[in-house]
């Protein structure tokens, strides 16, 4: 502002001398030629003492501005000589991205351990790495490796074989350090040491990073922020390369091949190509089965204390998966509890349908907490399953966990993380059930169906019990508004990709009766029934079914001893609505809640919904 003033000052000095008259610039000469030789003798008129005055203004005026001139171009274009020795508050820093990370790395004959808070955030979609203080245990997930390793032990296992190391994990002031070997494995990590300078630079697989090399003589200059006035670090010889991570106005952060991090004026680099992390060769993904176009069509048996007499099972069109509920959690340990039937297991690969069988937590809360608190209980589980599935010949499973705190919601997904892989390397499916999304913390919250998602082979939406058994309103189990709206919320809001996504349809309803009470109020009450007893309500009572736009399916309602009785129905009209749904957001198919409560008729309905 300052050099502003001087400046407007300076040019109307220069304006009022260009604009002065002949008459005025003699007097003005004689003025100056009486101030060299009379000015002591002469008193001074007071329009010459004014002329001094304004000269002398004039003067400082022009000085100022020269030596303001003269400091702004010395700021802007001559360059700081002052030197800036890097420093850092870790021994061994570590570089992400071009920023210094909170935490440095150890080092121990010369291989490089890494703090997890920084490879926590380094990874922190996927949270592939657990840590469990209480027993010291680092678990290290990917879609197909599980490695379990122990602070200060130099073995671990990798899926079920025996792992060495060559340096141990620790845990050092509150901080666990990994080492690089098994990070660099399962994730492809780079991690770049400079033993002369100590630093540790990160770079993740398949990150592409810009390359610049320096293009001048004396050397580029690295400063500690974008200006020419801040210190200098370092200087680059001229060719030598460097990797640029952002690019502010005129200067480029970069990062020497020492791996110091500073600015450089861009024109004093040129840009030699780029830096790409190559990726670590791995096994082809898993199919969970060659489906030939077809959709999946899965139906519940729902097995309780007697076993399933499949004789008694009638003809099933288009089912191509059965998934009985043969396994349950029963106590905090991770003990599992089987109820199946080699049988049963015969009877239908004989009629070429695969056996996914449903393993659930009982909806016991207190045991979920337990067992899925600690990496041992997760394992005793995951080698259960895995043992069965051999036994009865199983070619997967259907994770049921319901009723469950939300406290339990990381441990959940992080048993998921650790059992799929070795199902998959057993060649096994793996499925899940959610319901759909609502504020319900013991039956909703709890499943993060984002994170599920990337990890299982396929999501059953159980889209039923919209109005549930002890509903305080009468409705429909699964309307078709509220049904789509299940599935889209999941397909967007979760990111779960439609191939996993599997819709699961009801085959059961409930009639409702409606009493009003003495107190006034309404009394609602429900029961569940299968397909064909609805069709004997509706036949022994002569019932007109009428269409209810608003559902998507038909209704009947009907009085028995002064109680109003209402039914939504599930019949071919509900089910081909909801397959079009499939088609609609190309789902990877459907599933029934359960078998024995369908009328024969059902099957041929969906199957061909799902074949058109």
């Amino acid at each position: 502002m300052l050099g502003s003033v001087y400046y407007a000052t300076f040019c109307t000095f220069l304006f009022e001398s260009a604009t002065m008259s002949h008459d005025d610039f003699n007097d003005y000469a004689k003025e100056s030629e009486a101030l060299d030789t009379n000015y002591v003798r002469s008193p001074r008129s007071p329009r010459k003492r004014r002329r001094v005055g304004f000269m002398m203004l004039v003067f400082l005026f022009m000085t100022s501005a020269i030596a303001t001139f003269g400091w702004f171009g010395y700021m802007k274009y001559i360059p700081s000589r002052e030197y800036q020795q890097p420093s850092y508050a870790s021994a061994n820093p570590i570089i992400v991205g071009g920023v210094l990370a909170d935490q440095g790395a150890l080092i121990e004959n010369g291989e490089v351990k890494l703090p997890l808070p920084v490879l926590e955030s380094l990874f922190e979609e996927d949270k592939p790495i657990h840590y469990e203080s209480a027993t010291g245990t680092i678990v290290l997930t990917s879609a197909d490796k599980v490695l379990r390793l122990k602070t200060d032990a130099l073995t671990g296992i990798l899926n079920k074989q025996p792992y060495k190391l060559a340096i141990a994990a620790e845990a050092t002031d509150g901080i666990v350090y990994i080492p690089t070997a098994p990070i660099e494995e399962l994730y492809g990590l780079k991690v770049d040491y400079n033993p002369e300078t100590g630093i540790v630079t990160l770079l993740k697989e398949g990150e592409t990073v810009q390359l610049a090399e320096s293009a001048e003589e004396k050397g580029a200059a690295i400063r500690t922020s974008p200006s020419i006035r801040e210190p200098y670090l370092l200087k680059v010889a001229l060719g030598e390369s460097m990797r640029v991570w952002e690019d502010n106005e005129g200067w480029l952060l970069v990062q020497t091949s020492q791996g110091h991090i500073g600015y450089v004026r861009d024109k004093d680099v040129k840009l030699s190509g780029s830096e790409t992390v190559s990726e670590v060769e791995r096994a082809d993904p898993f199919v969970p089965w060659k489906l030939d176009g077809r959709k999946i069509n899965l139906t519940w048996e729902a097995v309780y204390e007697r076993r399933i007499d499949p004789a008694k099972i009638g003809e099933m069109p288009g089912v191509n998966v059965v998934s009985p509920t043969w396994f349950e959690l029963t106590d905090g340990t991770g003990t599992i509890k089987g109820k199946a039937d080699s049988a049963y297991v015969k009877w239908a690969h004989d009629r070429g349908y695969q056996v996914w069988a449903l393993f659930s937590n009982g909806f016991e809360p207190e045991r979920t907490t337990q067992a899925l608190a600690s990496v041992e209980s997760r394992f005793v589980m995951i080698q259960q399953l895995l043992a069965f599935a051999e036994m009865y010949k199983l070619q997967g499973f259907n994770i049921d966990f319901e009723n469950v705190y939300t406290k339990d919601k990381e441990n959940l997904v992080q048993f998921v993380k650790e059992l799929t892989p070795l199902l998959h390397e057993a060649g096994l499916v793996v499925s899940i059930d959610v319901t759909p999304k609502s504020n319900s913390e013991m039956w909703s919250v709890f499943l993060d169906r984002a994170a599920l998602g990337r990890t299982v082979d396929y999501m059953m939406v159980m889209a039923y019990d919209e109005h549930w058994a002890a509903s305080p309103k009468s409705g429909s189990v699964a309307s078709l508004p509220w049904t789509e709206n299940s599935i889209a919320r999941i397909l967007q809001e979760d990111q779960v990709p439609s191939n996993k996504l599997i819709l699961s349809m009801p085959l059961y309803t409930r009639i409702w009766s409606e009493k009003t009470g003495t107190d006034g109020k309404l009394d609602v009450s429900s029961k569940a029934v299968g397909m064909e007893r609805v069709k004997q309500i509706i036949e022994e009572k002569k019932l007109v079914p009428v269409l209810d736009a608003a559902a998507g399916q038909h209704y009947v309602e009907y009085t028995e001893e002064g109680v109003k009785q209402r039914i939504w129905i599930e019949d071919d009209h509900s089910m081909k609505a909801r397959v079009d749904l499939v088609h609609k957001y190309d789902l990877a198919g459907v599933a029934t809640w359960q078998r024995a409560f369908q009328t024969p008729s059902i099957w041929n309905t969906i199957n061909e919904a799902l074949s058109k």
